[in-house]
């Protein structure tokens, strides 16, 4: 059905050599959002009907708001708050089959009434009977896992027929994704030793206000975890209410994703705002010292990022930075595997390719220009080159991109109410951000270059080593410096900004 509204419905755009008024033009654009628009209805509404794993997919669409036309991703949000949730009775099942033992003997209260329900799993709140601690349980549904091969297998086939009938069509690399990523989120024994990684990872960073749910107990289908109040980090009016600055949380949220992305090198690739809660604290208390944590839920779904990855990642932003075509045409060949290295950089940093060619990406104050949409008038065959691109990439850098995606749509909801400038200076600061961690990545994978390429056998080739590692890091010094006095910047002029439109 689908497939044969866009055969006989979707008009083509008129090419440059056709006249074409703005009215016809106009029209044809409504007709082809008509369609984008019906026949995401009709997904979306297929995927509802199925659940679990097609529910799961849907919600996947949702996020690549920079890869689909924007009427499928906007229909495919509802999916996100569409879960039909577990009877109690089945809770019970899943969780007895599990564990052993039964809600009443495991615990001395369970709310019957999940606090959320996801496409996967539902979690309900609850009190241990053996030592009063309150907890969150996640239960998995019941059938999801049963059904979950036979799911996965007809996404494929069903991926490969339309492949067939429209060659152009090349999204068989998200059901691959859904291969490799779905078993490990439905053995939860990965949410509890991944949440258990990152607690070790971030131990050392007193700076950071990130909090981890302890992780008490986990099987295939059931996780028990400590109980952690808050609400989701885009919810402006609970921030308000509690004095909590939007712009800390967002530049917190960037200095986590950062850092595990460029240092760690173990990502979590699912930061939705309903995996990212804010919960206040006194922060006299903290060692931090902000008036908030930042609680990371979900850590289904990770991504182990390689030494070689990272480096040359940092290389390609260390690139668009600079604004340098040559390198960037290099370091996209590298890091994505085409030659479609304009349209890359488009969808890594949410700018029009002018814009990064004109070396302005680190000083321009332009909202986020891109969208598929707005390419399309321009670029018919922009979608073909887009598939292209997400066929033809590591299965790593997909889950990457919708990453950045995700928190590119958390920061624009953090900023929503702020003026135009203040929210463009907020896009500016997490380039800056991310350009200060592809300075560190490169330092250091240079330093480790030069100590291993230069022997310390002899006094002149160990003082030669130390020349070149102190100038690396010099010149990187200088570098980073430079993007911390202009970030700086940038918030002195977003005060007086907020102080002057207050007092409007």
């Amino acid at each position: 059905m689908v497939a044969w509204d866009y055969y006989r419905n979707f008009p083509d755009l008129p090419s440059e050599d056709e006249v074409c008024s703005n009215e016809e033009q106009q029209r044809i654009l409504n007709m082809r959002s008509a369609v984008h628009l019906r026949a995401a209805e009709k997904v979306k509404n297929a995927l509802m009907k199925n659940g679990g794993v097609y529910i799961k997919l849907g919600q996947h669409i949702s996020a690549m708001q920079y890869v689909l036309p924007m009427e499928w991703c906007t229909t495919m949000q509802a999916l996100q708050d569409q879960n039909t949730a577990s009877s109690l009775e089945d809770v019970d099942k899943v969780i007895k089959a599990d564990v052993g033992r039964s809600i009443d003997d495991l615990f001395s209260l369970f709310d019957p009434k999940p606090i959320g329900v996801a496409s996967l799993a539902q979690v309900h709140r609850a009190v241990l009977r053996d030592t009063g601690e309150e907890v969150a349980v996640k239960v998995q549904h019941p059938m999801v896992r049963r059904y979950s091969d036979i799911d996965i297998a007809t996404v494929t086939v069903m991926f490969e027929f339309i492949h067939s009938v429209f060659p152009d069509f090349k999204f068989m690399w998200l059901s691959a994704e859904m291969q490799n990523s779905l078993p490990q989120e439905l053995d939860f024994r990965n949410d509890k030793s991944n949440a258990e990684r990152v607690v070790w990872e971030f131990a050392k960073y007193s700076g950071i206000p990130l909090t981890v749910p302890k992780m008490i107990q986990a099987s295939e289908r059931v996780l028990i975890m400590g109980y952690v109040n808050g609400r989701r980090c885009d919810d402006l009016g609970f921030l308000r209410k509690h004095s909590i600055d939007p712009e800390s949380v967002s530049r917190e949220i960037g200095r986590i994703f950062a850092e595990m992305t460029f240092v760690h090198g173990f990502l979590h690739c699912d930061p939705h705002p309903g995996n990212l809660f804010v919960r206040p604290c006194d922060k006299q208390t903290t060692t931090h010292g902000y008036n908030f944590d930042l609680v990371l839920l979900d850590h289904g779904l990770y991504r182990q990022l390689s030494p070689r990855f990272r480096y040359e990642y940092a290389e390609m932003w260390h690139a668009l930075m600079k604004g340098d075509e040559e390198q960037i045409k290099y370091w996209s060949r590298k890091v994505s595997g085409t030659d479609l290295y304009q349209l890359f950089s488009t969808i890594l940093t949410g700018q029009h390719w002018t814009t990064i060619e004109s070396k302005a990406l680190s000083q321009t104050t332009s909202a986020a220009q891109f969208s598929l949409d707005s390419l399309m008038d321009r670029q018919p065959d922009i979608l073909q080159q887009i598939t292209e691109i997400l066929a033809s990439v590591p299965p790593v850098l997909l889950l990457v991109l919708k990453t950045n995606d995700l928190l590119r749509m958390i920061d624009m909801k953090l900023f929503a109410d702020q003026p135009p400038t203040v929210r463009q200076h907020a896009q500016l600061r997490s380039w800056l951000r991310i350009s200060h961690y592809c300075l560190v990545t490169i330092r250091d994978i240079r330093a480790a270059n030069i100590n291993h390429n230069l022997s310390r056998s002899s006094i002149a080739q160990n003082a030669k080593r130390l020349v070149q590692l102190t100038v690396n890091r010099l010149s990187f010094w200088f570098m980073d410096t430079a993007l911390s006095l202009y970030s700086t910047l940038l918030s002195i002029k977003d005060l007086f900004i907020r102080t002057r439109t207050s007092l409007i």
